[in-house]
């Protein structure tokens, strides 16, 4: 224990932590060696460690608390609701006033025409649920070979292994043995990545279009069955699709009877600008997934809503067999779904998403300012979510050798000495603030970034990275 850091000695939080914790999304040998940062409380946009720093929760936690990390509202509905019923489940036709309430009241939300509401716990577990529905309804429908699902490269729909297989990046395939079978990826719609020279963004989302539907013509349009799309992509990079896109995307879909699934985890309850990311981006659902702020990320609860299709479908094959054999014990538990109902009636009171909307043009204004910048090749925001590309050449678009260099993790890391959370994803560097945020904390939560950028040109510069 002699190289271990002092601070990570003994009975510390940053010792047993190190002793007993595995944690997601972590490389497990840098964390024996640098150990965690423990936050200990939150305060509006703020939280502090246990060193008694603060900082600016650049990014929501993970894209998720919408009321920042304090809410004394939220706190005494959960501690009434444990009092009255702290847990009940809804199998075998079971139900509880929480769960009844909120489903109507997502439902009444909803962008498309919903019939039903059913609960888990993560988007994970929800686009899972997805993947089993879909696979369900089309056994119910005579037509067992229609069962493929289509995502994208990039996407990002959670982490277990259907919901895993239906996200396009490779770090949660390698070494899992994922993608299942039944699950295929199109191409990424981010025309400054993938735009080919000279090609108008029409052009591209044209050529986006021909290549799901020639996918499908190679799959066999009798095998596939549905699409499933954030629309605006989260952890792939907070990618915006062009316009125009989704309108021929649903386009193709419909062509072949295909049923398309938004994943609204992260663009749910006004992050887009308005309620749904799907009402922003003009896509209308079959299917719908919302989690993170549909309790403001208070507890952990996740909903699918269904059109009446697919319902019909369900409903069917379940009297067949004689149940739906799906569920979790905690789907829809009154103390989750009492905050989450509770979160719900704050952003109607505090027009939560009409301030969003309202802050939108300045942090817009905010991301563009980093276009300039030395080592910016794009700056993309639509809401309140954004990302800023990091490239070695502005004019070719070339990027840093990310194992080597790593630019996004020194801005990262800079930002966080700097008092600021964001999220580096390789060379993308994602701001998304809880929408409580006001113009004074958007001004000093940018105003960090900008030092952070500057202080990893200043260390690409001087280890030879960048001669810009």
């Amino acid at each position: 224990m002699n190289d271990v850091p002092r601070s990570f000695r003994g009975n510390s939080n940053a010792a047993r932590d190190i002793a007993h914790h595995l944690h997601p999304y972590t490389n497990f040998k840098k964390h024996e060696q640098t150990g965690p940062l423990t936050i200990v409380r939150g305060r509006g946009v703020y939280v502090v460690d246990d060193d008694g720093k603060e900082y600016i929760e650049g990014m929501a936690g993970l894209w998720s608390a919408a009321l920042g990390f304090s809410n004394e509202r939220l706190a005494t509905v959960a501690y009434e609701q444990m009092k009255q019923l702290p847990f009940y489940h809804a199998f075998n036709q079971r139900s509880h006033e929480p769960a009844i309430n909120l489903a109507e009241k997502i439902k009444s939300m909803a962008p498309f025409a919903a019939s039903k509401v059913f609960f888990a716990n993560s988007g994970s577990e929800a686009n899972d649920t997805v993947v089993k529905m879909v696979w369900y309804m089309n056994n119910a429908l005579g037509r067992p070979l229609k069962k493929k699902i289509i995502s994208r490269i990039k996407g990002y729909h959670g982490i277990t292994v259907a919901s895993g297989s239906l996200t396009g990046l490779p770090v949660n395939h390698r070494s899992f043995d994922l993608p299942i079978a039944g699950i295929l990826h199109t191409s990424c719609p981010h025309f400054y990545r993938f735009g080919l020279p000279g090609e108008t963004e029409d052009q591209f989302t044209t050529r986006c279009a021909e290549e799901l539907e020639a996918l499908i013509l190679k799959e066999g349009p009798e095998t596939c069955a549905a699409f499933i799309a954030e629309p605006v992509m989260g952890a792939g990079g907070v990618i915006v699709p062009p316009k125009g896109y989704y309108a021929k995307i649903q386009a193709v879909l419909k062509k072949y009877d295909m049923l398309f699934c938004a994943d609204e985890v992260i663009c749910g309850f006004g992050r887009t600008g308005n309620v749904w990311g799907s009402q922003t981006m003009g896509i209308t659902p079959d299917i719908l997934t919302c989690a993170k702020a549909l309790s403001a990320s208070f507890l952990p609860i996740s909903a699918v809503m269904i059109n009446e299709k697919v319902y019909q479908a369900l409903m069917m094959e379940s009297d067949k067999i004689g149940t739906f054999g799906h569920g979790f014990t905690y789907s829809g538990h009154p103390v989750a779904a009492a905050v989450a109902l509770e979160a719900q009636k704050i952003y109607d009171e505090t027009d939560l998403f009409g301030h969003a909307k309202r802050m939108s043009p300045a942090f817009t204004k905010h991301i563009q300012s980093f276009a300039d910048h030395p080592l910016v090749g794009e700056a993309m925001s639509v809401g309140m979510m954004g990302a800023i590309e990091i490239v070695a050449d502005k004019k070719t678009k070339a990027s840093f050798d990310l194992p080597t260099v790593g630019a996004g993790l020194k801005v990262a890391t800079h930002a966080q000495a700097l008092g600021l959370f964001v999220r580096n994803m390789g060379d993308r560097v994602a701001i998304c603030p809880p929408l409580i945020i006001n113009e004074a904390e958007l001004d000093d939560l940018f105003g960090r970034l900008h030092k952070a950028f500057d202080l990893a040109l200043a260390d690409l510069k001087s280890e030879g990275h960048f001669k810009g």
